[in-house]
């Protein structure tokens, strides 16, 4: 029985402790910040098209929704702030009012594509925003997590309904 009892005990001692669950952070205008630690740290491969399904207009995409995990899921429908570099997509009257917001400056621009994950569809709510590139830039808004398709295309799997530019903290 004492040798049984030691060894139950030496095991219990030798499996790692479980990981704490991290608090989320929520910013002074009760916004969850969210990064791109986390938003992008899984991988996430896409379904091919079949010719099928490719030649079907109106088909339903296959779908990889089931690689993202539950922890990011969780975010959708949530408010969100989210810091990245500027990639406009669309402008009116001078204002960006749709963009990337990519993880890293280097992504598109030079060559470098980024992971369906490495990257978030803005589209602003309002007027639009100043264009600002080449500095992060934080956004806040209703993050949805799921597939984007714009005519059959997966064109990413984060859309932010962008509310406003962050206000830069002086430090």
């Amino acid at each position: 029985m004492a040798t049984s009892s030691l060894l139950a005990e030496s095991s219990a001692k030798s499996e790692p402790a479980a990981a704490p669950v991290a608090k989320p952070v929520i910013n002074d205008e009760g916004f969850h910040v969210v990064g791109f630690d986390q938003l992008a740290a899984f991988a996430y491969t896409p379904v091919e098209l079949t010719p099928a399904t490719a030649a079907t207009p109106r088909a339903t995409p296959p779908s990889a929704a089931n690689q993202i995990p539950d922890k990011i899921r969780a975010l959708d429908a949530t408010k969100v702030m989210v810091t990245g570099f500027m990639l406009p997509v669309k402008m009116d009257q001078g204002l960006v009012t749709e963009f990337l917001l990519v993880k890293d400056p280097m992504m598109c621009c030079y060559g470098i594509m980024p992971k369906l994950n490495e990257w978030v569809v803005v589209k602003m709510t309002g007027k639009g925003v100043s264009p600002l590139m080449d500095v992060p830039i934080s956004f806040e808004g209703k993050l949805k997590v799921g597939e984007l398709y714009d005519n059959g295309y997966l064109t990413g799997i984060y859309l932010l309904e962008g509310e406003k530019q962050a206000a830069l903290k002086k430090g």
